[in-house]
């Protein structure tokens, strides 16, 4: 069928909204495009104003931030025990991932992982007495972003465990983030057995000082280097660490081996990298976390420095909000889980490890690794579609990280809330799924949409901090 106007010419219909319609078109032979449109998410109006008011401003606040995220240059310069480098660092004070959360609404996996560092720590002698000196008001409780530092899912850092320090060479402020333990029953999924504690003294006994012997012999490592390599070869350097973890690898080998107290030691140290695609992980956190850092407090700006979440509630912090977090509750993403376990098992999403999709990775140079989505059943076409809607809602692209599948492009950068708002698209992330309950560890993989109520509060708090500073 053709549709034809009054003046003679056939019809092109637009379709904005229900892909019914155009789907009736499609059928009826009608040439009709969709677009992808929807309303903005609702805010409060005077908000809305304020920020239209302040456009100008918002967008030269938010060029300066993006100028100071892009000239970060992130190294791996060392490791040392938490109490000594974390600022704030005490005996009593557990870190965690995500905003602000009391014991009495920490999630369950949240729970198990502080449990398993009161035993680590030598607090407690049995989970059921950890358990009562976490509800007793003895034990502080802070977020990781707080204290210079980022934990992927519970995020746990305690005084005593080693943590690699990672400092933004450019503007020569820190970051700190704990080793990764490998798949399985560990202690940032929530489990806290007697094999996750002798695992971590292992870290701490036989790891730790190995790699720190070995950076002190390499120099300061290039993590931004290692990065944009990792994209290039199939990562995104969140869900998937395989080709960063192998680069990691041939950097520290060598050092290693001539720095190893003994051949089984250092045949140890080399198997259990070379056993974990994630260990990668806990670097590309602090990094991305360095660069973000030192764009903080940059009046005016809307640029989103920090995503992250706790189990319970989804956090999100601006460059021109200060200290501020902006939440609402964490949602449970769709993953693929492991045989005998569902949906009904998980726990909400969990992890400092989104600020990967803060500086521009993860979900955002989902496009780079198609094995992602291919993992909870998607193509190769969905990654680069998701990454290509990511640019929407940025304000700047990453030169150093590209993509080679979009013509080397460099990965969407710079979340912009304001844009996120009016243009009513969520930031997408990948990420691990939890099991609800502690104890129990890691029960899939998955992807999701941030949560929109962050945001919404986001960007009134932007306006309210304007309209007080004019």
């Amino acid at each position: 069928m053709r549709t034809r106007s009054p003046f003679g010419k056939n019809l092109k219909v637009i379709n904005i909204g229900l892909a019914s319609f155009k789907e009736s078109l499609d059928a009826a032979g009608a040439e009709a495009v969709q677009v992808d449109w929807r309303p903005p998410l609702e805010t409060d109006e005077g908000a809305a104003q304020t920020i239209r008011a302040h456009a100008d401003r918002i967008e030269t606040a938010n060029a300066q931030a993006m100028e100071t995220v892009l000239a970060g240059a992130p190294k791996l310069v060392g490791l040392e025990r938490a109490a000594d480098v974390i600022p704030g660092m005490e005996p009593n004070l557990f870190l965690h991932a995500g905003p602000p959360v009391a014991w009495d609404r920490m999630c369950g996996p949240m729970r198990g992982a502080v449990m398993g560092g009161l035993l680590y720590e030598g607090l407690a002698a049995t989970p059921e007495e950890a358990e009562r000196l976490a509800a007793s008001g003895a034990i502080r409780f802070a977020p990781c972003h707080e204290h210079d530092a980022v934990g992927p899912m519970a995020g746990l850092i305690t005084s005593s465990m080693p943590v690699f320090v990672v400092r933004n060479e450019t503007f020569g402020n820190a970051a700190y983030c704990t080793l990764n333990e490998g798949l399985g029953k560990v202690l940032r999924y929530g489990a806290y057995g007697p094999e996750v504690i002798e695992k971590l003294r292992w870290m701490e006994r036989i790891l730790y000082p190995a790699l720190r012997r070995a950076v002190e012999a390499t120099g300061p490592l290039d993590l931004k280097g290692i990065i944009a390599q990792a994209l290039h070869m199939g990562d995104e350097v969140h869900n998937r660490n395989r080709a960063a973890t192998s680069l990691l690898y041939r950097a520290l080998a060598p050092a290693l081996v001539r720095t190893g107290r003994d051949a089984a030691e250092a045949a140890s140290v080399l198997e259990f990298i070379d056993g974990n695609d994630h260990f990668f992980l806990n670097l590309s956190m602090p990094a991305c976390k360095a660069v973000l850092d030192a764009a903080r407090d940059t009046e005016g700006s809307s640029v989103v420095v920090a995503l992250s979440r706790n189990g319970t509630d989804f956090g999100v912090r601006l460059a021109g909000t200060g200290d501020q977090w902006f939440t609402g509750p964490a949602e449970v993403p769709d993953a693929l889980f492991f045989p005998g376990f569902r949906r009904e098992d998980a726990n909400p999403d969990i992890g400092d490890s989104a600020i990967t999709e803060t500086a521009g990775l993860g979900g955002f140079a989902i496009a780079a690794s198609p094995a992602i989505v291919r993992f909870v059943g998607g193509v190769a076409a969905d990654a680069i579609r998701y990454t290509r809607q990511m640019y929407e809602i940025t304000v700047a692209e990453n030169g150093a990280y590209q993509i080679p599948v979009l013509d080397f492009r460099g990965t969407p950068t710079g979340i912009d809330v304001v844009r996120v708002v009016e243009k009513n698209v969520l930031p997408f992330i990948d990420t691990g799924v939890a099991h609800r309950e502690p104890g129990i560890g890691q029960v899939g993989a998955g992807v999701l949409r941030a949560p929109s109520e962050p945001f919404r509060r986001a960007y009134e708090g932007l306006a309210k901090k304007l309209e007080e500073s004019t």
